[in-house]
Formats: C-alpha cells, structure tokens, sequence
C-alpha cells in the first residue's frame, strides 16, 4: 500500500467491490488515519461532524454510493436538500435512505435519457423540460418533504423564462417537453404545462394561472419581480420613517421661478448637461438656445419649462393610466428638441448606466404599474416624493432624460401639498447617485431616505424674489462645488 494514497487527498471515501481498495480503506482505518462516517464512508477528517463532511460533499457522496441515478423533481430545480434534508432522485427502485444529515429519496422511475446532464460522475440531473414534467405529477401538498415544488413556483419559473429568454425559447421548451412526454409516459404532467404555457402566452385560459406574475403576463403587462421588491422595501422603510413638515416659502411667482431656475440648472449638471451658470440664465431669461449648443439649451428650457409651472407641476397621477400618460407628456416637453431620443415615447431596447441594467423594455409599463399600486398606499407627500423618485428613476422608461424626469415627478409630489420644493446641488452629486446605487444593488433604502432628507433641509433655505441674491447664498453653501473640491454648507447645518 502506498504510504499517502493519492484517496487521502479527498473529503470522502467510498467502499466498494474493489478489494484493494477496501483494504486500504480498513488498514487506513486500523491505523487511526480515517474514521466511519456512514454506512460505506469514511473520512480523514476528524474535527467536523459527519453531517457537515456529507452536506460539503453531497453529490459526490451520492454519486459514489449510487452511480446511474438521476438527481430530479425538485432537486434538479434546487440543488440543494429542502429544509427538511431532502434530496430526491429517480433510481431502479423506490426506497428512503438516510445519512447523516440527509434524507435521499429515491423514486423509481425511467432511467437517464441521451439529453439529461451529466452533473457529478457517474450522477445525471434531469434536463430542465423533464424537470418540468416531474415536478407536475403530482399536485399534492408542497412542503419541505414534497417531491414537486409547489405549482405558483412553477409557474414563476416559466415566466421568468419567458421575461428572461424570450417566448421563443419557452416554446422549445414546450416542444422538447412532448417529446419526452411521450418517451417517459408523462403526458398527464405534460397537459398540465401546456396549459401554464399556453396561459402565460395568451393563447389559453389564463384561469389556470395562480400567480400575480403569471396573470400579469397574460394580460399583457409582465412586471419585473426583483424591482417590484425593491419598491416594496422602500415602501417599508418609509412608513416606518418619520419626517418634518418643510411648508415652501417660495411662495410668489418671481421666487417659485427663480428656485426651478437652479432647480433645472442642478438637475441637468448631474446628467452631464454642464453650462456656467451665467450661460444658464442667459437662456432661460431669453427663452433662446445658445447656437452652439442647441440640444443642450433645450435640455435647460425644457425642464424649466416644467418646474417653473406650478399649475404643471400640481397635477398628479390619480391612476395607472395617468402615470403612464402623465411620465410620457413631461417627457415630450422635457425632450422636445432631441428627436432622436424619442421624446413622449417608452423606449424600445434595453438601457444601462455603468454595471446597473434597468427594467427591461417590454416591462416597463407593468413595473409602473405594480410600483403605483405600492405608491397609491403612501400618504405622506414627502414619502410619496421619495418614492416616486425612486420609482421612475429605477424603472428607466425612457431612452434618456430619466433622471431629469424622476426629479420632476418628485417635486411634483411636494408642489401639489405646497411643500418645499428639493433640488440636489451639484456638491451633492455624488451622494446622491451614491445612495441610489445602494438601493438598486443593495437594497439599501436608510442611505437613499437620509440622502434627501438632509438636502431637503437645504432646499428649504433657498428662498427669495431676487435671483441674484439666491445665486450669492448657493455660492455661500459651495452649491456650485464639485463633490471632490468641497461639501455642502448652509443655515442650519
């Protein structure tokens, strides 16, 4: 025997029919160098239990003790035991066997066919069409010893893969899972997953369906699950939130047209849309682009025009069909000038910003619609501001001009209560798109509420009918600084 068999090197040991091997399985283990862990396997680990070894190695384990079975039903969806330890596979025979931590399950049922994958060794896991199948046997009670997954997870699968993939490839799906229907004695399984499919397509009834996402679908207005989450953790964490009642002193025409001037100067600048402020107020005051930079100039005039309405900026989505409607006529005006960008028009491919890809194209209008749904629930106009905000700006509907449009749909929430209104200087910038980051990829929404809380408190103190003066106090609070060369400063800090 050699002196450190090269099976030392593993986690696991196996007896087998191999006589060498199991002499030098039980000289190692005469000598102290593995132990039984379980019945045929042994370990050289000492210092954790069995149960940690078998669940570290598991499929190894089970393809060693059982070469030819295949890992199906519900683990070829998971890839890991239920809660209550469960791995389920289909085998020669029916039988329950238990090791250490582990409850395997073994169905008797056809063998691998050519197209099920090879996973671990000598273990197959069934092809995603058979997995379907076998998890629609049965519709019995799902639960952590249930072999299926329950029928809305199902559900939710297939239409991920329609939002994901496309329907192309949920008809293949369906193709494929005939075929083997057919070979594998499935068809009752089959009928059933027709039914869903047909269903989330609309070509079948779609009483079938048990799933808000699935009757979604159906109706024409797929939704994006991950971002709807999203929208309800922030809900969350705003009812949970308390904040001040900022009144809006800016309260005459001069002094509500001189803060949406800055109001629209800022939210540009943090597009890239970058004028001296001087150039800003030449523009506005004369209601003409600067030649050289036409598209730019019409960025400006274009939110102006907007935020420096409050008739325009008082009126609010009483309904789904408002929102939609409402989002895409600020963003007719907003974009007027910029043809290509598609002005008033949802936009027809997918858009990014760095690592963070938005709501998919063909979702927008169901994802507005389900955030609506959690909006209409808020009743506090600044949370609703928040919201809002976060709502339009993660859901990216337009081709450009999404942040410029989430920040109008905010204050919009505030005008309307006659609350002050927020704008986010440009030595804010930073935090700002810093603390939406948070939230987009981590859910964090404490970092993003506190963010506009405290500019909020700024906002409030920009306030006067003399725009030169209100210039003046911006320039006092370094509001024309980048983030890099200096921080926000003003009364009250």
């Amino acid at each position: 025997m050699e002196k450190n068999p090269s099976f030392l090197l593993k986690e696991v040991l196996v007896g087998s029919s191999d006589k060498k091997l199991n002499r030098q399985i039980s000289l190692l283990k005469k000598q102290g160098r593995i132990r039984k862990i379980a019945p045929r396997l042994y370990s050289p680990i000492f210092k954790e239990s069995a149960e940690t070894i078998i669940r570290r190695n598991l499929f190894e384990v089970i393809a060693l003790l059982y070469p030819g079975a295949l890992l199906s039903h519900r683990s070829a969806f998971e890839f890991e035991p239920t809660s209550a330890g469960h791995i389920f596979l289909t085998h020669t025979y029916t039988r329950k066997v238990s090791i250490p931590g582990i409850s395997l399950r073994f169905i008797e049922g056809p063998g691998p066919t050519d197209n099920d994958r090879i996973f671990y060794g000598n273990l197959r896991v069934s092809q995603q069409a058979r997995a379907f199948l076998e998890n629609l046997q049965t519709l019995g009670t799902p639960g952590p010893t249930s072999r299926s997954i329950a029928l809305p997870r199902v559900e939710e699968k297939l239409e991920q893969m329609i939002r994901i993939q496309g329907e192309e490839e949920i008809k293949q799906l369906r193709e494929t899972a005939a075929d083997l229907a057919r070979e594998l004695n499935m068809d009752r399984a089959f009928k059933r997953l027709e039914l869903i499919i047909g269903a989330l397509l609309s070509t079948r009834d779609v009483r079938v369906l048990n799933t808000p996402l699935g009757a979604a679908r159906a109706l024409g207005l797929p939704y994006d699950p991950e971002r709807v989450h999203l929208f309800q953790d922030l809900f969350r964490e705003l009812e949970s939130s308390h904040f001040p009642l900022r009144k809006d002193h800016n309260t005459s025409s001069k002094a509500f047209r001189n803060f949406a001037f800055f109001e629209s100067y800022f939210s540009n600048y943090i597009e890239g849309t970058v004028f001296e402020i001087d150039e800003a107020r030449q523009i506005v005051e004369t209601n003409r682009p600067l030649p050289a930079r036409d598209e730019d100039s019409h960025d400006i005039l274009g939110t102006y025009q907007l935020v420096s309405s409050r008739e325009q900026m008082s009126v609010l989505p009483q309904s789904t069909g408002e929102l939609l409607s409402l989002l895409k006529e600020r963003h007719r005006v907003l974009l007027g000038a910029r043809s290509n960008q598609q002005p008033g028009l949802f936009k027809v491919q997918n858009n990014k910003a760095g690592n963070t890809l938005f709501v998919d194209w063909e979702l927008v209008a169901g994802t507005l619609t389900r955030g609506f749904e959690i909006y209409q629930a808020l009743s506090n106009p600044f949370k609703r501001a928040i919201y809002m905000l976060f709502m339009v700006s993660e859901v990216h509907p337009f081709k450009d001009g999404n942040g410029r449009i989430a920040r109008i749909m905010m204050n919009a929430e505030l005008v309307a209560a006659d609350h002050a209104r927020i704008m986010i200087p440009t030595v804010y910038r930073e935090d700002y798109l810093g603390a939406l980051r948070k939230l987009t990829r981590r859910s964090q929404a404490t970092a993003f509420i506190r963010m506009l809380d405290r500019v909020a408190d700024f906002s409030l103190t920009v306030q006067g009918e003399d725009m030169d003066k209100m210039q003046i106090y911006l320039e006092s609070c370094n509001a024309f600084t980048e983030s890099t060369e200096g921080a926000l400063r003003f009364q009250g800090s």
